[in-house]
């Protein structure tokens, strides 16, 4: 249960920085930013971010063992380091799936973890089903299969009847004719010619997500939506994912639940996520019945929450 005495300190590992960093071309267009941490023999686990768009942290390096793990990071396309920014074309899963592939390759890895929260949850499971052989475990948490209700409860009808307060920010940047498809007026002026036009957007699906991101809000996490370069890439290439619904059919990741069946899986569930309703990892767990599920009774969605922290230590040192 919560403890207020403990902090994310007292609960990850101490920062530690890269020991390798690069540039891979995955395309005529694209070029990702990946870098190495920990030990250069150790266990390799790659480290999928959320968003999309969000980019990799340094305080990810901080849920492994430093001197167990190759920690594995990259940003994906149109984010972090990765260029070009913010850039939609050539943007899409498959294209994130080949991405992760490539890396492997690249690196001389037969097998590795994978580890990833949120959209990362979403990227982790579709790159599993696509190469199972690959994959030593899956480390999950806030799970997000972008389904269709999914995105209708978090951007249109659903969290805002828990965050009204934060809702009506987000809503009302659209004007009111537009308001009966939020993800459709977004995209459409995320997508605009005007840059301000853009920043102004960006900055309002941000901060609506951050606002509701951690079951008590944190001011470090609204000022993620004041960081226009962020908030354009992140709000940009979400945006361009959901309203083309990730590029696969619907409940793509439980219509093909059967090929991963045997990798050991662990999910990590905040009880009260608002942007992605434990409902999912309820239903993915119950679709992979020999998964681990731990209901978190006293977070949201924020990896940066001491007790879902906690949890992802606890699956990550259980390799060691």
């Amino acid at each position: 249960m919560f403890d207020v005495t403990t902090t994310l300190e007292d609960v990850l590992y101490s920062p530690i920085e890269p020991y390798d960093a690069g540039m891979l071309r995955v395309s005529e267009l694209h070029t990702i930013s990946w870098e190495k941490s920990g030990n250069p023999d150790g266990i390799p686990v790659i480290v999928i971010h959320g968003g999309p768009g969000g980019g990799g942290q340094p305080s990810y390096r901080q849920y492994f063992h430093p001197e167990t793990y190759n920690i594995i990071q990259f940003d994906q396309r149109g984010c972090g380091k990765s260029t070009p920014y913010a850039e939609l074309i050539e943007n899409n899963t498959q294209a994130s799936v080949s991405d992760i592939e490539q890396l492997r390759q690249a690196f001389g890895i037969e097998q590795w973890h994978v580890f990833g929260g949120s959209w990362g949850s979403t990227l982790a499971l579709i790159y599993a089903q696509e190469y199972p052989e690959r994959v030593v475990s899956l480390m999950l948490r806030g799970i997000f299969m972008c389904r269709q209700s999914e995105l209708h409860w978090f951007y249109q009808d659903g969290a805002s009847h828990i965050f009204p307060d934060a809702f009506e920010a987000y809503r009302e940047h659209i004007p009111k004719q537009e308001q009966d498809d939020l993800i459709k007026a977004y995209h459409l002026r995320l997508t605009s010619e005007n840059i301000d036009i853009r920043r102004a957007a960006a900055k309002e699906w941000t901060r609506w997500e951050m606002a509701t991101s951690r079951l008590f809000p944190d001011d470090s996490y609204l000022e993620k939506a004041e960081d226009l370069d962020f908030a354009v890439a992140f709000a940009r290439i979400e945006c361009h994912y959901f309203i083309n619904a990730i590029f696969l059919e619907e409940a793509h990741i439980l219509n093909h639940v059967e090929s991963i069946q045997h990798i050991p899986t662990s999910i990590v569930q905040g009880r009260y996520d608002v942007v992605c309703p434990a409902r999912s990892a309820w239903e993915l767990h119950k679709a992979m019945p020999e998964s681990t599920l731990i209901l978190v009774p006293d977070s949201g969605h924020s990896m940066g929450e001491v007790s879902i922290a906690r949890e992802l230590v606890a699956i990550t040192d259980s390799y060691r």
